[in-house]
């Protein structure tokens, strides 16, 4: 018992002293970064543009001044930081201009940093943040799950505006080049002989998104991706919720609801329609007049 207690003091002793000699962090903000509110991007032109020019806030930020409010009302209390004694926090509202000038231009972390008179690292965590913050706050209420109201809207917006009855939506995959990442292998590379991620979406007859899928790698072909998304699932197990089939205009014979999507990756099954591959009147046949 005696030597284990000497151990214990002596890994002691040298865990307090290891902490003496570490070399101690003299500041927590660069004195560049001290002048933020003095020269930062956020506290002069972000306000100019505010004030005196909505056009450019709107290519700045992608988006209008009431847009910007209107988020920030709602996710501001999510991505609110608590008073230290050591440093000031970012405020919401600088954390989602960040956010969405980043979204919006597509800059890289350490060149939008200096202009923001912020760490690298701080922009990437408020980014993240911050998009979780959307996502889980207005996720849910711009982008809900598909009931069956939904699909009959739909379908009735795709035979009015579209002439296709019973359809629902319409599928398909969308491969967004990406600089390829770090040791990536074989995972994003696609059939083009780029890197990408692939977004898969389908969209109601007037072309708003009722689901999406994002970041699944690009060797997968769309049709595989779908396969195996909650979406693929929840039509073969019956429960997307879809309206109960009913007969084509002129005819007597019930059809169920239908997605329409590309023929060359995905499947004919009874929810989902595709042209005929090729589509040359050999394969088809000639119509009789």
């Amino acid at each position: 018992m005696d030597v284990r207690v000497g151990l214990a003091q002596a890994r002691l002793r040298v865990a307090v002293e290891h902490a003496r000699r570490r070399p101690r962090r003299r500041v927590w903000v660069t004195e560049v970064q001290q002048r933020r509110k003095a020269r930062g991007e956020f506290y002069h032109l972000v306000q100019e543009l505010r004030l005196l020019d909505p056009d450019r806030h709107q290519t700045y930020f992608r988006m209008s001044r009431d847009s910007f409010d209107l988020i920030l009302s709602k996710i501001g209390p999510m991505i609110t930081r608590q008073h230290t004694h050591f440093r000031e926090p970012i405020e919401p509202a600088q954390r989602l201009a960040v956010t969405l000038r980043y979204l919006a231009s597509g800059m890289e972390f350490a060149a939008m940093a200096p202009t923001y008179r912020l760490g690298e690292r701080t922009v990437r965590t408020i980014v993240w943040d911050t998009c979780a913050a959307i996502v889980a706050v207005l996720g849910p209420e711009v982008l809900p799950a598909p009931t069956e109201a939904t699909w009959w809207r739909s379908e009735a917006a795709f035979k009015q505006l579209w002439d296709f009855p019973n359809c629902v939506a319409a599928i398909d995959g969308k491969h967004v080049l990406i600089q390829a990442p770090a040791n990536p292998g074989s995972m994003y590379f696609n059939y083009k002989k780029n890197f990408s991620p692939v977004f898969l979406a389908a969209v109601d007859g007037n072309y708003r998104f009722v689901y999406v899928s994002v970041g699944s790698a690009g060797r997968e072909s769309d049709g595989g991706i779908f396969g195996r998304s909650d979406l693929a699932e929840k039509l073969r197990d019956g429960t997307l919720g879809l309206p109960t089939a009913k007969p084509l205009p002129g005819t007597e014979v019930k059809l169920p609801p239908v997605f329409v999507a590309d023929e060359a990756l995905f499947p004919l099954t009874a929810n989902i329609m595709r042209p005929y591959p090729g589509r040359t009147e050999a394969r088809l046949g000639r119509l009789v007049p």
